[in-house]
């Protein structure tokens, strides 16, 4: 499964609603560390597609989201399940550790 970009009026539908645990990468096109960051999810988003689906939102274009879940900083990654924020990594990070984490929350 390869990584969706969402807007925010899609968080209902592709997170809240979702049958799987998602966790949503707040990115922006200038941030070289979220830049890093998104091969990595690809590989985990291709990996582990059966487990957790993995989404971005792109903070520039959608400012709300971000501030509705004290996004600071990116790469931010929240972790979502039955539509409610239940981890957050804020950084980059090597993918071994993304899946561990990942592990650790589904």
């Amino acid at each position: 499964m390869s990584i969706k970009s969402i807007k925010e009026n899609e968080f209902e539908t592709e997170v809240a609603n979702s049958d799987l645990p998602v966790l949503i990468d707040f990115w922006a096109e200038w941030c070289g560390p979220c830049k890093e960051l998104s091969p990595i999810l690809e590989e985990i988003a291709s990996e582990m597609d059966n487990k957790i689906k993995i989404v971005k939102l792109n903070i520039d274009e959608n400012p709300s989201l971000p501030n509705q879940h004290g996004v600071q900083s990116i790469p931010t990654l929240i972790v979502f399940k039955e539509g409610k924020p239940i981890a957050t990594k804020i950084g980059g990070a090597v993918k071994s550790e993304i899946v561990s984490w990942i592990n650790t929350l589904i």
